[in-house]
């Protein structure tokens, strides 16, 4: 572990003198017609059109997934897709919070970049499905939810999830591109939406866990980008039901990323109320436990509407190093206390949430 980290973006202190939150609100081509970057900013929807074939690609920067994280306090389920330019997988993943049991990890694999190509966009209605290896999978988004299905025979037995998730009308997200100063080419864009109550089932043989909407909620994260080989990141999600003064029931939940290239145009941070985005600044770990992760996390945004506590309950850990590449992870659940300001000054305190961030060491 590389305890010198130090963050990519602008010092706090010099945040509102330099740093240019850059929205977007109308379609614009993602790249110019020479692959360098065209957009940095971001924005509520995804306006940013990606055409893969204008990337300038290294021999696997570029990078798209589909990636779904749904909790219910007690159980991750993990249902992702990605593709990295010389291959890439579909998967399916089960782990016991608590525990830290891995109930079952089905994964299957395959070779070139050009099969199975992704959606251009994760947050409008579209269709990805097919069948890699022994694996099967749909993932259907429509305008009011999104199903996500998945088979795979795994020793002898047979891994299954059917998952649907509730998608608010006219639900806005926080979509960045980010550039990278070492390569005009180069960029990390992503799309991530909370606040989606989630139901369904998995199943592995005769084993069945059921997620119910009253309790689980999916993060997604949809990835289309052009990377440096090394980076390190921090990436945080939480949802919530949030009762108000009156009683009344409201979706509420945060999206924190940072340390991913240059952040002077656009941070990766909001709240999510009720389906909208209320965007803030840069944030940090007041206090970062490095390899200590089991301590208690301080996350702070500049301006203060982000001010939340984190004590951790389980390190999901994995580090997977293929000679070419490695990922470690270390994805650090817990119980989350504080509180969040949204646009209009409101004030909302935060108690007993569980969330999670984590910290990632890449070289891919």
């Amino acid at each position: 572990m590389n305890n010198e980290h130090k963050r990519t973006y602008i010092p706090f202190s010099e945040w509102k003198e330099k740093s240019k939150q850059t929205e977007y609100t109308k379609s614009v081509p993602l790249l110019k017609a020479d692959g360098t970057l065209n957009a940095k900013g971001w924005a509520r929807h995804n306006v940013f059109e990606y055409d893969r074939n204008k990337v300038k690609k290294g021999l696997i920067s570029r990078k798209e997934w589909d990636f779904y994280t749904i909790t219910d306090g007690r159980m991750q389920l993990l249902v992702s897709f990605a593709n990295i330019n010389i291959g890439g997988y579909v998967g399916c993943k089960l782990t016991d919070l608590h525990t830290g049991e891995i109930i079952a990890d089905a994964v299957s694999y395959f070779a070139g970049g050009n099969k199975h190509i992704p959606p251009a966009k994760g947050d409008v209605p579209n269709r990805f499905t097919g069948k890699i290896g022994k694996a099967t999978f749909d993932f259907n988004t429509m305008e009011t939810e999104r199903k996500l299905y998945f088979s795979k025979p795994l020793n002898g037995k047979t891994v299954e999830c059917d998952i649907t998730m509730d998608i608010l009308s006219d639900m806005e997200n926080i979509t960045t591109v980010l550039p990278f100063d070492e390569d005009n080419t180069r960029y990390f864009m992503t799309t991530k939406q909370a606040c989606m109550p989630t139901e369904g089932y998995f199943r592995f043989g005769d084993y069945e866990y059921r997620f119910t909407k009253d309790t689980s909620f999916c993060a997604m994260d949809w990835g289309r980008v052009n990377t440096i080989h090394k980076m390190v990141w921090y990436w945080g999600s939480g949802s919530m039901y949030h009762t108000d003064e009156k009683g009344e029931k409201h979706l509420l939940g945060f999206e924190i990323t940072w340390a991913i290239g240059n952040e002077s145009h656009a941070t990766e941070t909001c709240i999510f109320y009720d389906g909208k985005v209320h965007k803030f600044g840069a944030v940090d770990v007041e206090k970062f436990p490095k390899d200590r992760f089991m301590e208690e996390w301080k996350i702070i945004s500049e301006d203060g509407r982000f001010n939340m506590t984190m004590k951790p309950t389980f390190d999901n850990h994995s580090d997977v190093d293929f000679k070419v590449g490695r990922m470690n992870c270390h994805q650090i659940y817990g119980i989350w206390n504080g509180d969040v300001t949204l646009d209009d000054g409101t004030k909302i305190e935060i108690k007993d949430l569980f969330a999670f961030c984590e910290y990632v060491e890449n070289r891919w």
